[in-house]
């Protein structure tokens, strides 16, 4: 029952059986139209051969009829021609025209069915060699599992569909490797980045428990304060990439967005913690189009970054460039960064000192959020080699066309 169930939903069956169908069918027709062009032929030549017999006896004017011999009751032929008073008739006998008629339909009758197996049997062979590929692309489809992303579909020496349709889902499988990957090393990051504040928490409240005539309740307070702010820093930006990886992020409605005001906004929150650093005499007023939540969120993170390493001064530049374009930069005099790291700190969870901590060095994510919002706008984020000493972040977004400028 399996097997038949099987075969009746195969393409290969299905191909198969149209076609010797559709032979069949074509076949049939020119069957019935053979034997009847056969037939009237032989009919033909018959009252032929009739009138050259009455021509020998009488001039023409005559009248073919069909009939049967009155002696054998056989279906003849018969030919009327006046002569004088009298009528001649001419007859002739259609058993050989029946009899050839007849053997040719016998004829067909074996070889239509014959051709139709034959074709069937051909075509099931041609289709099977055809779809070949495809159920070995099945069956290595079948054996891919989420732990087994590396397998890879066969890819066929051609260039036809079958072999086209292969090297797309290896592409496929590729990208889902990929991102299989990613988020693999994303969850185990996030797990080390959260596990090692909530250690420190507890290690501070076993000691005091250890210790309770020693324990410090105002600092271990404060202590525990300053861990939890930080585990909030680390799920706010682990939220912010989940939902800019599962597409919650795309700036499907863009707004102006006055990024001089984004900047000194939160340089003045800067100042207000404490920060005197940051000189942003440079800035000078661009209109930009895009979500003024996610701006604020990469010009944050830009200047926290150059908080965390800088000496003793910061220097934030905006200004509309003549080819359309928003230039920010925000420099600082810090330790820089290497020219063959310039492109793995914008990856998650890198930080280029293995000794900071994340208290002191961040979560790590900051740049690579900045950095996708930044794609998310059409701009980029990268570091500016000539920005040494110290390190030179160069934000660029496309200006707002002056016809919608506010």
């Amino acid at each position: 029952m399996t097997t038949r169930r099987r075969l009746a939903g195969s393409l290969r069956f299905w191909i198969t059986a149209l076609a010797a169908l559709a032979v069949l069918a074509v076949l049939t027709s020119a069957g019935v139209g053979l034997i009847l062009t056969h037939r009237a032929f032989l009919t033909t030549s018959l009252d032929e051969s009739l009138g050259d017999r009455a021509d020998v006896i009488t001039p023409r004017r005559t009248t073919v009829t069909d009939g049967t011999m009155p002696n054998s009751g056989t279906d003849a032929r018969v030919l009327a021609r006046p002569a004088g008073d009298a009528t001649v008739y001419v007859a002739g006998t259609l058993e050989d025209v029946q009899d050839s008629t007849t053997a040719l339909t016998r004829s067909l009758l074996v070889a239509v069915p014959v051709s139709s197996v034959v074709l069937a049997a051909l075509v099931w062979w041609l289709v099977g060699r055809v779809l070949r590929p495809v159920e070995a692309i099945r069956s290595e489809v079948d054996r891919i599992t989420a732990s087994r992303l590396d397998r890879r579909v066969p890819e066929p020496p051609t260039s036809d569909e079958i072999a086209r349709l292969a090297h797309t889902m290896n592409a496929m499988l590729e990208r889902l490797a990929g991102a299989a990957d990613r988020q693999r090393r994303f969850v185990a990051d996030a797990a080390h980045e959260l596990r090692s504040p909530l250690a420190r928490m507890r290690a501070e409240l076993e000691v005091d428990a250890a210790h309770p005539e020693a324990a410090d309740p105002a600092r271990t307070s404060a202590g525990l304060l300053a861990e939890t702010v930080t585990l909030q820093h680390l799920v706010d930006d682990l939220l912010m990439l989940a939902r800019g990886d599962a597409g919650a992020l795309d700036v499907a409605q863009r707004r102006p967005v006055d990024l001089d005001d984004v900047v000194l906004a939160r340089v003045t929150g800067a100042r207000a913690a404490g920060e005197r650093r940051i000189d942003v005499d440079a800035v000078r007023p661009v209109q930009v189009s895009g979500d003024a939540g996610q701006l604020q969120r990469a010009v944050g993170n830009l200047l926290d970054n150059a908080v965390r390493h800088a000496r003793e001064r910061i220097v934030v530049t905006l200004r509309e460039e003549p080819d359309g374009w928003a230039e920010m930069a925000v420099a600082d005099d810090g330790p820089g960064v290497p020219p063959a790291d310039s492109e793995r700190v914008f990856e998650r969870f890198t930080r280029l000192d293995d000794a900071r901590s994340a208290r002191d060095g961040g979560t790590g994510l900051g740049l690579a959020i900045a950095r996708d919002i930044a794609e998310r706008h059409g701009g980029t984020v990268r570091i500016d080699p000539d920005g040494a000493p110290g390190a030179r972040f160069v934000l660029r977004l496309p200006v707002l066309p002056p016809t919608v400028r506010r």
